[in-house]
């Protein structure tokens, strides 16, 4: 995704998360949607650009599927932050203002086990099919976009029959890992950032024949009701302080 130049608006905000409310700027609250595993960065990100900017947010998460129809819906909404699968939908991508996408942060693949589990190989394609078929149950979200690719990546391997009568779907990434940590699932497969968690352990990330990164993109809506605050918090998105941030969860900015 081309990045594009957002200088005004990172000007407005100033740049600086400690600095004072802005005055010069009305008030507005924005109407957000956000890819589901941007849960846990956007979270942190949001109070932080709320005290630096007076602007509120809400922001409604979800999976790619629920994101394009939302979109598509007539919705009114000022911004998405979302897997550029939902840019790809044409339909979706019109009710954006024309322009090129910005790039926030990216995550690649892996697989967790529950703490203190033996962790299987997952270092090799082979090895990765061997854990995989030896499991006897595994979970991940499979409508959405990462869903999506975990269902290519089995197809890949040869397994993706085998594997749909061992998964556990989940319908929210966060309940990736809690499956694990109970003991409802015996593998978590998903983006890395999402199976950062308490009570599980990473095993690995894909080995790099299948390891494929996800990236999330922001673009403001075409009949946005607070264009310039959307630029803003975009702009917010691709500083380095929120880039610490997206790096603490797992993720790589831009």
């Amino acid at each position: 995704m081309k990045r594009l130049s957002l200088t005004a608006a990172a000007s407005m905000l100033g740049l600086a998360l400690g600095m004072a409310p802005m005055t010069d700027l009305k008030s507005a609250e924005l109407k957000i949607l956000a890819g589901g595993s941007l849960t846990g960065p956007l979270n942190e990100l949001a109070p932080q650009f709320e005290r630096a900017s007076g602007h509120k947010l809400s922001i409604h998460f979800d999976s790619t599927p629920n994101l394009i129809k939302q979109v598509t819906s007539g919705a009114p909404f000022d911004l998405a932050v979302v897997p550029v699968d939902v840019f790809k939908d044409a339909a979706a991508r019109a009710r954006f203002a024309p322009g090129p996408t910005i790039d926030i942060a990216r995550a690649g693949y892996g697989v967790i086990v529950r703490s203190g589990a033996p962790r299987p190989d997952v270092g090799t394609p082979d090895a990765l099919k061997k854990t995989l078929l030896g499991a006897p149950s595994i979970t991940f979200v499979p409508e959405s976009a990462a869903g999506a690719y975990v269902l290519k990546t089995f197809d890949r391997l040869g397994i993706g029959e085998a594997m749909k009568v061992k998964t556990r779907p989940q319908t929210a990434p966060a309940q990736i890992a809690a499956a694990v940590a109970k003991g409802d699932a015996d593998l978590g497969i998903f983006l890395v950032n999402v199976l950062i968690a308490p009570g599980v352990e990473l095993a690995g990330p894909f080995p790099a024949e299948l390891q494929q990164e996800l990236v999330f993109a922001a673009a403001v809506a075409a009949e946005a009701k607070e264009p310039d605050a959307a630029k803003a918090f975009i702009a917010f998105l691709t500083t380095p302080a929120a880039a610490s941030v997206f790096k603490a969860k797992g993720m790589t900015p831009g």
